[in-house]
C-alpha cells in the first residue's frame, strides 16, 4: 500500500505542533497532515493528554480541535486488544519510560499501517527499532 493511502497514528506531541502555528515543527506536521490520503488516526487513550496539554498552552486551539474531531478530520481508535500490547511495551521499555500514551500510539500504528506521527523522537525510535512501525515526520 502506497505510504500517502496508510493510515497514519497521531501522537500528542505531533497534534500540538499540528494546532500551534508557532511551533518550530508546525510547517512539517501540517505538510505531513496535508498529504495524507488515508486516515488520520487517534488512539482514545490519549484523549485526555491533548486535552490537557492544549488547554493549559493554547486553550484557543482546544475548541478547533474537538471540531476536527466531530467533523471526522481525526479518526478516534479504540480496541481492548491494544491493551494487552500496550503492556507488553511498557514492561519491555520499562527503563525508557515509556508511557500509557506513547504505547497506545505504537500499539495503534502496528495495527493499523505502520505509520506513528510523532516529535517524540526519544521513546518511539527506540520502540521502532522493533521494526514494528515507522515514524514520521
Amino acid at each position: 500500500m502506497e505510504d500517502r493511502a496508510r493510515a497514519l497514528t497521531l501522537d500528542t506531541s505531533f497534534i500540538v505542533a499540528l494546532f500551534n502555528r508557532k511551533d518550530p515543527m508546525h510547517e512539517a506536521v501540517r505538510s505531513t497532515v496535508l498529504a495524507r490520503t488515508g486516515p488520520l488516526l487517534i488512539p482514545c487513550g490519549i484523549l485526555a493528554e491533548i486535552s490537557y496539554l492544549l488547554e493549559r498552552r493554547f486553550p484557543s486551539a482546544l475548541a478547533s480541535f474537538l471540531d476536527d474531531l466531530a467533523s471526522g478530520a481525526f479518526i478516534l481508535h479504540h480496541d481492548a486488544d491494544d491493551l494487552v500490547r500496550a503492556s507488553e511495551l511498557v514492561r519491555r521499555y520499562d527503563d525508557l519510560g515509556l508511557g500509557l500514551s506513547d504505547a497506545l500510539v505504537i500499539t495503534c500504528a502496528e495495527r493499523h499501517g505502520g505509520l506513528a506521527g510523532t516529535l517524540d523522537r526519544r521513546h518511539f525510535d527506540v520502540v521502532a527499532c522493533e521494526g514494528t512501525f515507522v515514524v514520521v515526520p
